[in-house]
């Protein structure tokens, strides 16, 4: 019996995976480890420090734009609380399965969610982050699509872009399905045509199964680990009916011992690429608090580590891109390990 939703069908021919010598860097909510998260000053230092993508998280809004958020519940994230002419508004939903009292992006129009300012998540574990609060808005789409077109230009080659479509079922239910406001942001730039550098993401499989039959773009279906029955070859033959990547908690490509150290490599990279599937691993960071012990210096949440062997391990075990809070170490890291498994194959050669 099939473990992913009914409406999945095989709508795609199994392909070769396209191996690729380079693992890209996809900047997790911008260059988050030293912004507010999902902010356009996020991106840009992302794109500045060199990732080969953006990655906006999207949810709607009461009136039908997608912006960029992590999820739709916004207190942790932006000044809401202070904002008395909205107090109101707070409320509870339930999050996958679990009640949660905030305030949320699909009672807010557009234009009231840009009278709000964005704050760092983490303040206590970034606060060098957490001095740029109240500068910055929330973004649109579109907004994120025209600075990465602007980026793209300064740079002299394409920036991609990887959105997240955040809880697909749920805005459906409520009148907000966000499969054909992405779809339509993509035609508006030119962007739904196999070369275009987007990779569309969720945890959906339903709403993937639905967006291949309206986009020409890649889609990576991500994988948690609660949902580590995706991982078994069996049903990724099925993911790839109609994905072209998986994106893997990263434990569940290295796990971690009990007491925290990493352990031997699954066997899930070989098993996504014998089937075609790309693999990408989220989400790696450089503070202590993020990494397995081997990486960790002293036992400050906050002190940053070795996060370098960590991306060197990941490289190694064969992933085809990382998404980081961090694009500068990514990168930087990405450079040394390529250094030397050039000067590996040079001796092996001599």
């Amino acid at each position: 019996m099939s473990l992913l939703p009914s409406i999945v069908r095989p709508v795609r021919t199994r392909r070769q995976r396209a191996s690729t010598s380079t693992p890209r860097v996809i900047a997790h909510r911008g260059a988050s480890g030293y912004r507010p998260e999902h902010t356009l000053a996020s991106y840009q230092l992302a794109m500045e420090q060199g990732a080969d993508y953006v990655e906006p998280d999207l949810v709607p809004t009461k009136d039908g734009v997608l912006v960029a958020r992590h999820e739709s519940e916004i207190s942790a994230t932006t000044d809401v609380a202070l904002h008395q002419s909205f107090a109101n508004r707070r409320t509870i939903r339930v999050v996958d399965g679990v009640p949660v009292c905030g305030w949320f992006v699909e009672d807010f129009t557009l234009d009231e969610l840009k009278s709000l300012r964005a704050t760092e998540r983490m303040p206590r574990l970034r606060p060098r982050s957490s001095r740029y609060d109240g500068l910055f808005d929330i973004p649109t789409l579109d907004e994120v699509l025209h600075l990465v077109e602007r980026q793209s230009r300064v740079r002299g080659e394409v920036i991609g872009v990887a959105p997240e479509i955040k809880r697909p079922s749920y805005f459906a239910s409520i009148g907000l399905a966000p499969e054909g406001m992405l779809t339509a942001a993509l035609e508006r730039h030119h962007l739904n045509r196999p070369n275009a550098r987007i990779k569309v993401q969720s945890f959906d499989a339903a709403s993937l199964s639905r967006l291949r039959a309206r986009l020409k773009v890649p889609l990576v279906q991500l994988i948690a680990p609660r949902d580590r029955h995706l991982a078994s070859p069996d049903v990724l033959a099925q993911v790839a009916t109609y994905a072209d990547a998986i994106g893997a908690e990263k434990t569940l490509v290295l796990p971690r011992t009990r007491d925290g150290w990493t352990a031997t490599a699954t066997g899930l990279v070989d098993s996504a690429h014998a089937v075609g599937l790309e693999v990408y691993v989220y989400t790696l960071r450089d503070e202590n608090r993020f990494l397995p012990r081997d990486y960790r210096r002293g036992v400050v949440p906050r002190r940053i580590g070795n996060p370098s062997a960590e991306y060197a391990a990941y490289f190694s075990a064969g992933v085809d891109a990382v998404f980081t809070d961090h694009p500068d170490t990514a990168v930087a890291a990405r450079a040394a390990w390529l250094a030397q498994s050039e000067g590996i194959r040079t001796q092996a050669t001599t």
